[in-house]
């Protein structure tokens, strides 16, 4: 059945998160209409933001500070320029937000609280209310976007694949997030795809569920280019506590003075870091991974640094603790490395063009060159900003002054949902083979269970779109005979120098390595 066609005469943001929301108030008046998988707010990585955002607010701080200190972080595939240009307009950002109603933390003299996190030089990230930033700026940027007649809200739908002719994107296609409609193909202006990261590809993660890769996956299918998929952070504080999702522990305790010990009560960061549990998160989440694999069960203790004040400062991380039997007034918390955010992602330009004309990508669907090898933490939802503001001003300059009528989906009967059986499968092999350590023989392994998992997928767009990312960061880690950042090789332990720089690769190139390594068994 050939699919329905729905001419939108708008631009079309795929994802609802910080980048989504900001990129379509910045594109006002032009009509948008934003394709979110749940209502709005609800299942965005962006809303579950523990941290908050890396500025320099300070007196004593810099955006050239900033800059240094993510160029430091990144472990030598930063791109300098585009760390000097976002940490130079942090500061307005964090202004803006305000403006929109974020209740930012400040202090009796009217100055934003600033918080410091692993590999920050000084106390620089802006927060709210401990550990609610997420939350408290996505419900700013909602209530502004209801305020906004020119965005569209599309619920309850999930954008499943791009239509590309000639090398430019022309359409999404999109169906009901249940599986209960076959797709409908949206065309539009242009496409802005700002859908979020591939953390849910792990068993381990402390994404959103429903956010597994999808966005890069689909972006890689229609031939866009994708940049250094092999670099996925692990946080390494986790809530170890049977938890899928795993809730999350903010750096911001370890920042307040938590740390980290064993079963034994030893702390265990100091030998392995002069900045112990403020090293970069690399580093915390291999020394994490180290004591799980030894069976020494790595625990955060708040106890001395800030017993019951943990309650008032950070609600999230104490309720999580309450749901898990865990009271962190009087017991350490039991913590886990988990998948937290891709680095990797489509390939982007300055101004957020991906490779593919028509399409452009903020947030954690996209690589701009900011986050290297290892994202400086709280550098995430910057980035989400300032790209998600470069991409609207970029495909605005295109736009001419059209009103569109609202879009009005028909009613497609059929659907297919993916099979949860191959979703866990699939998660199981990341988590096992392409983790926080890989060597040779894991990533092999991975490729070909992909594959595997592939072929019993009869075609079910939304899975490829997952298994498409996932060959993509298997393969991108096997290219990579390194360690370097978040990318931690057994087999090539240390970092090589020739390889100071971003990857890149298509689906089709990670295709073709996939396809070697599954006709050469081992």
């Amino acid at each position: 059945m050939k699919m329905p066609v729905v001419d939108t005469g708008r631009v079309i943001i795929v994802g609802a998160g910080l980048g989504a929301l900001y990129a379509a108030l910045h594109l006002a008046p032009h009509p948008v209409v934003m394709i979110s998988p749940e209502a709005l707010g609800q299942g965005a990585s962006s809303a579950w933001a523990q941290g908050g955002i890396a500025a320099a607010m300070a007196a004593a701080d810099s955006p050239e500070a900033h800059a240094a200190d993510t160029v430091r972080a990144g472990a030598g595939t930063v791109d300098a320029d585009v760390a000097a240009s976002v940490t130079a307009e942090a500061r307005a950002h964090i202004l803006e937000l305000t403006a929109l109603g974020t209740p930012f933390d400040r202090d009796a003299q009217g100055g934003y609280v600033l918080s410091r996190e692993a590999a920050h030089g000084l106390a620089r990230v802006v927060r709210v209310r401990g550990d609610q930033a997420g939350r408290e700026i996505m419900a700013a940027l909602i209530a502004e976007v209801a305020r906004t007649p020119s965005v569209q809200v599309l619920e309850g739908v999930m954008a499943v694949g791009l239509q590309a002719q000639e090398g430019r994107v022309v359409g999404v296609a999109v169906a009901a997030a249940d599986g209960a409609s076959d797709p409908v193909m949206l065309r539009g202006a242009a496409v802005l795809l700002a859908g979020g990261g591939s953390g849910g590809l792990y068993a381990l993660t402390t994404n959103p569920p429903r956010i597994r890769g999808q966005v890069i996956g689909m972006a890689a299918r229609a031939g866009a280019v994708i940049a250094d998929a092999e670099f996925v952070q692990f946080h390494p504080t986790a809530i170890d506590m049977g938890e899928d999702p795993a809730p999350l522990a903010t750096e911001a305790l370890r920042g307040g003075g938590a740390v980290l010990i064993n079963r034994d009560g030893l702390r265990f960061m100091q030998a392995v870091h002069p900045d112990a549990e403020l090293a970069p998160r690399d580093i915390v989440a291999r020394a994490i991974f180290a004591e799980t694999q030894a069976g020494r069960r790595p625990m955060l203790d708040t106890r001395a640094a800030l017993g019951a004040e943990i309650v008032e400062r950070f609600p999230a991380v104490a309720a999580a603790c309450k749901r898990g039997g865990i009271d962190p007034v009087t017991q350490p918390i039991p913590v886990a490395a988990a998948a937290h955010y891709h680095m990797g992602g489509i390939a982007v330009t300055w101004e957020g063009r991906s490779s593919l004309a028509g399409l452009w990508a903020c947030g954690e669907a996209s690589a701009t060159g900011l986050h290297g090898a290892n994202r400086l933490a709280s550098n995430g939802l910057l980035e989400a900003l300032v790209y998600g503001r470069r991409a609207a001003l970029d495909i605005a300059q295109g736009l001419g002054d059209a009103v569109a009528p609202p879009v009005v989906l028909p009613s497609v009967p059929g659907g297919q949902h993916p099979d949860p059986d191959l979703i866990a499968q699939l998660r199981q092999v990341m988590t096992e083979n392409v983790g926080v350590v890989r060597d040779a023989g894991g990533l092999k392994t991975a490729l070909r269970r992909i594959a595997a998992l592939e072929a019993q997928a009869f075609g079910d767009a939304n899975f490829l779109n997952m298994t498409a990312t996932a060959t993509l960061i298997a393969a991108a880690a096997l290219l990579r005979e390194e360690s370097r950042g978040a990318h931690c090789r057994r087999d090539f332990p240390q970092v090589n120098p020739a390889l100071a720089k971003p990857s890149r690769l298509t689906l089709a190139e990670a295709l073709a390595q996939r396809q070697i390594v599954t006709e050469t068994q081992e």
